[in-house]
């Protein structure tokens, strides 16, 4: 099932949403329609039962979230 995780633009409220399709889910906290998606790392089971997300990329971009520049950190 996926789950999603969703800021508000109206209060900032950031929150995890299960949604089907192109469903958008309103906020938890205002109710407020005007909510976008924000880009999740992966976490990956490592040998032994720990979880791990990937390594960040040591691209030039200056921003430590991400390599493309355009997360919601960079914008």
């Amino acid at each position: 099932m996926p789950i999603f995780e969703y800021k508000c633009e109206a209060c900032g409220k950031e929150f995890e949403e299960l949604v089907f399709g192109d469903d958008v889910p309103a906020c938890p906290a205002c109710a407020s329609g005007a909510t976008h998606k924000l880009l999740s790392a992966a976490q990956f089971k490592m040998p032994g039962g720990s979880v791990s997300a990937p390594a960040a990329s040591s691209g030039s971009s200056g921003c430590a979230g991400c390599s493309g520049g355009n997360c919601s950190t960079c914008k």
